[in-house]
Parts: C-alpha cells; structure tokens; sequence
C-alpha cells in the first residue's frame, strides 16, 4: 500500500508454523527447510522465532532452561532456532527476528505510561495482538524478501501461547488466503506392541488450533519413520486438509537432507502453489552436494567436549554443528563425546581419559562450577600434545592455566570467579564496570579482529582482519601481556584498537588455539569456520599419526 511519501511498501507473503502433542517436535528444522525449499526455487526468504516466555530475551536463561543462546551479527541474544534458519538458509538475521512476550508487553506498557493510549483500557485484543503483527511485519519489510517463515515457539494450548496465535489468525484474514498460510506440525508416534501408527494426538492438536480459529493448510507427521497410507488418510480427514497435504518428517541421519526429503513428497510445489508463487523448478545441485559431504566419511576423529551444561546436547548446538561442518569439508566423521569438567576436580586421574581422543575443547559457560575442571584439561592438553580449541571462557580458561604453570603466576585467576586473586589474569572489561544491569549489555554481536601475521590465526583465515561474534564480559589483561608473552605465549589476534585479546595460540604444539569470539555462530554447511576447519584438521593428523607412533 502506498506510504505518506507515496512509495509502495514491501509486501511479503507469510507461512507460519505451529506444533502440537509435544515441544521439541521439530517446528525449527521444518521452518529452516521451508525456507531452504523456497531458496531452491529462486525465492528470497527470512525466518521470525516467536518465543512465549515473559523473558525480554534469552540472554539470561541457563541453557538447561531453553538451550544454548545464539547471538545474531547486531548482538541479539536469541533462540538457538535463529542458528537452524542461519544454517540452512546462508543468512544473517537480526535480533528483530525473534519476538518474545517480554518485549511485546515492554513495548505496550511503555506507549500506555507515555500516554499513547490515553483513555483507552489497554488490552490483549486489539494492543498486545497487533503489536506482535507490528513486529512480523517488520521483518518482512526491512529484509524485503519475499516470504517471512513465522515458527510459534510452544504447542498449541499453551496459555502463553495465545496472544500469538490470535496474532496469527488475524494476519491470515488481512493478508488474504493466498498470501498467508499455516503449518501444523505435530508427533505422530509408534507403538511399540503393534508397530502401528498412532495419530489420535495429531487429531486433538489440529482440533486445539481450529477450536481458536486455525486451519491448518499443511500438516507435517513427525515421526520415527514415514507415514503409511491409513495414517496420511486418517490425518487427512480429521484434520480437515486434502491428502496431498500431508507430509512426514522422519528420522535422518544429517539434518540438511530434510530439505529434500519433504521437497520429493511434494511439499515444496504444494506450498508455492497456496502462496500463489510462481511455479520454478526447485534447483537442488548445490544443496544435495553439501549433504554428501556428509556422508560415507573416510574415518572418523574423536572429540572430548568439556563443558558444564553437558546433560542437554542443545547447550552448544551451535558448536556441534560446527565441528559436523568442518569434518564434512575434509571428509571425515566427527565423534563428540561431552565431558562434564567437574569429573576433573573430583578425581584428577580422569584427565587420563583424554588421550583417548584426537581433539580437546574447552566450551563456553558462565560461573565458577567446572572451571578448575577446565583448568586442568588446557594444561593437559597443552603438555601432552592434543589439539586444544579454546571458546571464550575456554581461551580465558586456557590463559589461566598457563599463567599458573608455565609463567608461575600460581595463584592466577578470573576475577569473574575469585574477585580476590593476586593475579587478575583475566579481568572485567573497562566499558563494564559501570554496567548496573545484565541483559544484554555484555560485549555482543560481531567484532572486528586484526591478525598477526605468521601465526596460525592468520593461516586459517588466511587474510588479516576478521569479524566473528563475541558474547563476553571478561578479557585478557592488558597488566600480564608482558610477562605471558615473555614466557611464550602468543597473541595472535587483537581488536582493532589493540586494547583487548581476541586470539592466543601456543607456536610449538601441534594445535592450541583460543578465541575471544564465538566463530560457531557463523558456520555454515558447505562454508566451515576456519577456526574449527583447522581444528578438526589438526585432529585428523593426529590420528592418522598415532598408528605410526605407537
């Protein structure tokens, strides 16, 4: 429609994505492939996370709460769904790309105390529901593409749920049938005794969503293994939709085949033809490649992940996807096993554990549970010669074990965890002693780095500035460069003004880096991180290595 100016604003078609039965059902992986699929086709596409909690964003939850936080290029503290869409689709979105009730009900509250709705009873229908279409459209007019994938975080019957899916309904009646359309995807499970499919939950979810006044366009089976044919024509019927309109989305072994396992049973023609596309012929060559990469690797290497949030794998997603990303790229199968870092602490002889892998790291985590656990998996891998990958609490980690035992700093530490040690090794950022709050005012979002020539920073990136995410409060500090530099400790990479480390590197080991940035957050399929890239390399020789050795 024409502005105040008279120019024709962006208009986006929308497909949005609901689940049922249970969370966790794989909304994430069926909005990222629709996105792919369209991609494929030769449409543009961006991808909105709907999250109901009355969190501002997830910056503050622990990752047990909600998985691992992903950070976007401007610093949003998002879902780790952000990072699914980012992967299939090659894209950076923005913090704008994740809408929670926290920020919904902030920007309510905060137009009703300066009187933007004076005189008016403020309420979930029409100001809450239409800020949320507000934030949708948003989306769709600063990305100017030319569909907006919208995943409702939850299952339906959620009460948290709601306000979005009224949200929901009413863009589909504004923006026309043919420009908006619903996903429903729900569990379709397997019981055991019989072998049989049962879709009775599918039944109630999708009669939950017609009963707030959703029809469903499309309803994706998740399940084990494809549907058959009684239980497509069951869904069909009770849920109100054609056959044509069912599709499952089963087990794979790689993630990003999914894309293409929905798109030959049809999905990806069904889809355009609802949104009224233009009918393209999907060109998959590129794709279907990367997904090779994947498979029938040349061996495999082993690689230990010391962590603390180790019980839930969705913790450091974004790392494992990274490793996956770079073992494709050399053809090899990456094993990664989680190692809770307290094992250390209470029992040092464990550390043994770690020679039986090609690889160790260090992950990211915040607080003092694990960390001399840590601790003692840098140093152990510093002194037998395992490669060691360091991410920002694990390169801050890295430099406090060389400090106690290379520089003789015994009593060196992170003033995040003792405010009291003599040797301040790792310390608050300047910019952060005034900082009175904590959501999202930690150093976030892409930072550039200058690398030094010669080291095996600048060999991976092979050029001399680069920009990676960073989520941190704590930095090298600048008192001890001297002194751990002196006793061999290379700082490879500095922030363009030179006030802070970015990269450490050890020069005569076979591999030891760490890096103030959080390089997984931009991985991509078919387009590794060149840090993990060089990593898994490492590892790779080392076990080829081994057999000659031993």
């Amino acid at each position: 429609m024409p502005t105040a100016q008279g120019e024709l604003k962006h208009r986006a078609k929308y497909v949005f994505v609901t689940g049922g039965v249970l969370s966790s059902v794989g909304k994430g992986a069926i909005t990222a492939s629709t996105g792919k699929i369209l991609q494929a086709r030769g449409f543009t596409a961006a991808a909105v996370k709907i999250d109901p909690y009355i969190n501002f964003d997830a910056g503050l939850m622990n990752p047990y709460m909600h998985g691992e936080v992903f950070v976007t290029e401007d610093g949003g503290e998002v879902d780790l769904d952000l990072g699914h869409y980012e992967r299939f689709l090659d894209v950076n979105l923005s913090k704008l790309n994740n809408i929670t009730t926290g920020q919904v009900y902030w920007k309510v509250i905060k137009r009703e105390r300066r009187g933007e709705y004076l005189g008016k009873c403020v309420q979930i229908i029409p100001h809450i529901t239409d800020e949320i279409k507000r934030r949708i459209r948003l989306v769709g007019e600063s990305a100017r593409v030319d569909v907006v994938l919208v995943e409702v975080g939850g299952t339906v019957g959620d009460i948290e749920g709601l306000p979005f899916l009224e949200a929901i309904r009413q863009m589909r009646l504004e923006e026309g049938e043919g420009n908006a359309i619903f996903i429903h995807v729900a569990l379709v499970p397997i019981l055991d005794v019989t072998g049989e499919f049962k879709t009775k939950a599918l039944q109630h979810s999708v009669q939950e969503l017609r009963r707030i006044g959703i029809q469903p366009d499309i309803i994706v089976a998740r399940s084990p293994k494809p549907i058959d044919e009684e239980a497509r024509r069951k869904i069909a019927l009770y849920g109100n939709v054609p056959a044509q309109a069912v599709f499952t989305s089963y087990n794979v072994d790689c993630l990003y085949e999914l894309p293409v396992i929905l798109d030959k049973q049809g999905f990806g023609d069904y889809i355009v033809s609802k949104l009224g596309l233009a009918p393209n012929p999907p060109r998959w060559e590129s794709w279907t490649s990367i997904v090779e990469s994947f498979k029938k690797p040349r061996g495999e290497v082993k690689i230990a992940l010391c962590g603390k949030y180790t019980k839930l794998a969705d913790s450091y997603i974004s790392i494992n996807e990274a490793l996956k990303h770079a073992g494709a790229a050399i053809g090899v199968q990456v094993k990664a096993e989680f190692i809770e870092a307290e094992e250390f602490e209470e029992e040092p002889s464990k550390l043994e554990r770690l020679e039986a892998f090609d690889g160790v790291m260090v992950l990211p985590g915040f607080g003092p549970r694990g960390t001399e656990g840590k601790i003692m998996a840098a140093g152990y891998s510093r002194e037998r010669g395992i490669p060691y990958l360091g991410i920002c609490f694990g390169m801050q980690l890295a430099v406090v074990e060389f400090a106690r035992n290379v520089a003789g700093l015994k009593e060196a530490h992170s003033t995040e965890i003792n405010p009291h040690t003599p040797h301040p090794v790792i310390d608050l950022l300047p910019e952060q002693a005034g900082v009175n709050r904590m959501g999202g005012t930690m150093r976030l979002g892409a930072q550039a780095s200058i690398l030094e020539p010669g080291t095996l920073a600048y060999r991976l990136y092979n050029q001399p500035v680069v920009f990676e995410r960073h989520r941190h409060r704590y930095e090298v500090n600048p008192a001890y460069w001297s002194l751990l530099q002196r006793k061999g400790l290379v700082f490879s990479g500095y922030s363009p003004d030179k006030r802070r480390v970015e990269f450490i590197e050890l020069p005569n080991h076979p591999f030891y880096l760490g890096t103030q940035a959080h390089p997984e957050f931009r991985s991509r399929p078919g387009k590794p991180s060149p840090v993990y890239l060089g990593f898994i390399k490492a590892c790779w020789e080392r076990k080829l290595q081994s057999p000659k050795e031993s």
